[in-house]
């Protein structure tokens, strides 16, 4: 029995009931569902093998029926990967700026100097200067040797390269300094500092390039003489160095890191070993023998095995179905081909999910398999068509999990997965089976998580105790897999709803919410209508949970019945407060068509704001092609009186229909009916309760309104004592008990 769905789109064509009904379709899908097994289950139980001969010709491609390492491309993958790094240069900050204040000081300390000739200080400048920045590039290396901040290797090419690109001052510079005065060092020094500390702060694989900059800096600063700017512009091209070099120790180290890191050359499961007329060598021949590729006779007992198990699954699933909903014998039921074909699809993706996981499971990481969201099956099927149905299937999914993610050769089903399998699509079917909103989904899926990882690592510390790291990793994908089956089933959720037209729990609960547009309008724009639509959705809900029919699509479909009314509410008296009847000034035919409307109205508003078909059928269907007494009989005296025959028909004052095609149509009419029939009494008792429901039924069972529509007498006797029990509870104030009956007759 389908509890969680309703089917949305139930067509009135002939050709579509018959291939929804059709047992040649079901058969044809029950193959269907053998294949899939077969061919999904097949490249983990059947491993090809080949008649091969070394030296000779393959007479066909063989594929890699599991991961495999080539060695060999992984060693040329590795010396790609290196010549593929970038030579690394590295900055050095060599902070030039204090050799510009010791060759500052010197000048200054000798100029002061007396003693010393003009020629002797040009001479000591030509020759200290050079000197001073000899030794500071060399000081600089010593310091910073063997400290951590830059390698050995680095300061040696830095200093190679620093003294390769030194200035050369020009030699009437050096006849300049001795003349220079302490104030104008002073301006100098600043200027010559802030210009080498800006320039210096860009990085420079050539120094030639920031010296060029020089002359314009100097040109814009405080320095008003042409000497001492001159001056200036020579000394700070001097101390600029280069402060990039090529780090070759940083580069070898970044090409072997390179190398290590290289993801290891594989033969992909698929791939190709060995092409077809391509010699096979020694490499090959071993290859293919020490993955058992090669045969020594040919058998057909393992596909007939897998055959046998992939017949056995389907038949799990059509016995189940057969005995839960009458699948066989091709009477109208509710698991119907559509249904089937819905079930074969989330079988397809669920195990096209645990293939697409497999592929990236390998023998160092078995673990990812844990990361298959396996309980995706299990939460549709529950959503979608049936609790009983997803347990059953949990253990299909579970056999065949435990087949798929099986790294071990020799071994056919791998315990760990298949029992982390079954636990969490457990897990996720009982926290799902009653699901009321979207966000139930992702409790489920947290619910998937906590039982997934528990479950694996109750294998783990059951077994031999592996690394802490795999210990890690594997509750890591465990827990990961109940929240990417939570995304995956709020992602499909709506493909499903929308191509299988299935109205699930969860629609239903989102269209009930009264901040929805229609109901918004249905609740301003006509009070009264709202209040009776509420009202006839408890005692629908309530009728249609007695003989298991859909309630909350019943309580739903309530709620809009009616939307139509919003068009012209003052025609409907629930909506005729302190205004008089219009319909008193108005044709009786007027009047039928202006309440007949409703029903049609209603259904257009509906499809506008494009609300489910089941939703659009109870109010299209609620009044079935039910008679207007009222209307009519006014028209028939109306004619009388003016003495003229009827130009009319009891056919003209009736609703168009169509009857009720559904229990739940049907019975939302009947409260519909109720409802306002016990509203239009003043002091109910419970006879009057009891017997007006009765009577409703009957006109309705006696018009031949439940026709087109599966209620059984048993049915409607189990509706009308549902609605009297339900009216007595929500007009309780209202209704007289017969004890309250005699004692008014007693005081009377």
């Amino acid at each position: 029995m389908v509890n969680q769905g309703t089917s949305l789109d139930e067509s009135k064509s002939s050709g579509w009931n018959g291939w929804k009904h059709s047992i040649a379709v079901r058969w044809v899908l029950l193959l269907l569902f053998v294949l899939l097994f077969y061919f999904s289950l097949a490249p983990h139980v059947l491993p090809e093998t080949y008649n091969i001969e070394l030296g000779k010709p393959s007479d066909r491609d063989i594929e890699a029926p599991m991961e495999i390492k080539d060695e060999k491309a992984t060693l040329q993958a590795q010396e790609k990967a290196a010549e593929q790094v970038e030579p690394i240069y590295s900055i050095v900050a060599l902070r030039s700026e204090v050799l510009l204040e010791q060759i500052f000081a010197r000048m200054e300390q000798l100029n002061q100097d007396d003693q010393v000739t003009l020629e002797n200080k040009v001479s000591i400048y030509r020759t200290e200067i050079p000197q001073l920045y000899s030794d500071y590039v060399d000081q600089f290396v010593r310091n910073n040797r063997g400290n951590g901040t830059y390698n050995d290797t680095l300061l040696d090419e830095m200093a190679v390269a620093v003294k390769a690109q030194a200035y050369r001052i020009p030699e009437e510079t050096y006849y300049k300094l001795p003349s220079l005065s302490a104030i104008q060092l002073g301006d100098m020094q600043q200027v010559a500092v802030s210009i080498v500390h800006k320039l210096m702060g860009d990085s420079l694989r050539e120094a030639e390039t920031a010296r060029t900059k020089v002359a314009e800096l100097v040109n814009a600063s405080s320095l008003s003489e042409r000497k001492t700017r001159e001056i200036v512009q020579e000394l700070a091209r001097y101390a600029i160095m280069p402060n990039k070099f090529l780090d070759t120790q940083a580069t070898n180290d970044a090409r072997v890191a390179a190398k290590e890191n290289t993801t290891p050359v594989v033969i992909k499961q698929g791939d190709i070993i060995v092409h077809k007329g391509e010699i096979v060598s020694k490499e090959m021949y071993d290859r293919l023998s020490s993955i058992g590729l090669l045969q020594t006779k040919k058998t057909y007992w393992p596909q007939l095995g897998l055959l046998l198990l992939s017949i056995l699954f389907t038949i799990v699933i059509y016995s189940y179905l057969e005995k839960a909903a009458g699948l066989s014998g091709g009477t109208r039921t509710k698991y119907s081909n559509t249904q089937l074909v819905m079930l074969l699809l989330i079988y397809v993706l669920n195990i096209v999910a645990m293939q697409i996981i497999d592929l990236t499971q390998t023998q160092t990481m078995p673990y990812v398999g844990y990361l298959a969201p396996t309980a995706m099956g299990a939460m549709l099927i529950v959503l979608l068509l049936d609790i009983q149905l997803a347990v059953v299937s949990s253990f299909l999914f579970a056999i065949m999990g435990s087949v798929i993610f099986n790294m071990e050769s020799g071994r056919l089903f791998d315990f760990n997965f298949g029992f982390t399998t079954a636990v969490i699509s457990f897990a996720a079917i009982f926290a799902i089976h009653r699901a009321s909103q979207r966000s139930t989904i992702l409790k489920a899926g947290i619910m998937v998580s906590l039982f997934g990882s528990a479950s694996v690592l109750a294998i783990l510390l059951l077994g031999e105790l592996p690394d802490k790291n795999e210990i890690i990793m594997t509750v890591a994908f465990a827990f990961a897999s109940g929240l990417l089956t939570a995304i995956l089933v709020v992602g499909l959720m709506p493909f499903f709803e929308v191509t299988f037209g299935i109205l699930s729990a969860l629609k239903l609960v989102e269209l009930s919410s009264p901040n929805h547009p229609l109901l918004r309008k249905l609740l301003t724009e006509t009070p009264g209508t709202y209040h009776h639509s509420v009202m006839v959705g408890n005692l629908s809900e309530a009728a249609a949970e007695a003989i298991g029919a859909n309630g909350l699509l019943c309580r739903v479909g309530s709620f809009y019945h009616d939307i139509g009314k919003t068009k012209r509410p003052s025609y409907f008296i629930e909506n005729q407060t302190n205004i008089e009847n219009p319909h008193d000034s108005i044709e009786p035919k007027l009047s039928k068509s202006i309440i007949i409307a409703h029903a049609r109205d209603g259904v257009e508003m509906l499809r506008a704001h494009k609300l489910p078909k089941p939703i659009r059928d109870i109010a299209e269907q609620h009044h079935g092609t039910t008679f207007l007494k009222y209307f009519y009989h006014k028209a028939y005296k109306l004619a009388e009186e003016a003495g003229t025959a009827p130009d009319f028909t009891e056919d003209d004052f009736r609703y168009p229909g169509p009857k009720a095609q559904s229990k739940e149509a049907a019975i939302v009419g009947i409260a519909d009916c109720v409802e306002a029939a016990v509203r239009s009494l003043r002091s109910p008792t419970v006879e009057q309760v009891e017997s007006m429901i009765h009577k409703i039924i009957k006109s309705r069972l006696d018009d031949d309104q439940f026709n087109e529509c599966d209620l059984t007498l048993k049915e409607l006797e189990k509706i009308a004592q549902t609605l009297k029990e339900t009216v007595i509870g929500i007009f309780h104030s209202r209704i007289e008990y017969p004890e309250d009956v005699k004692q008014k007759e007693r005081l009377a």
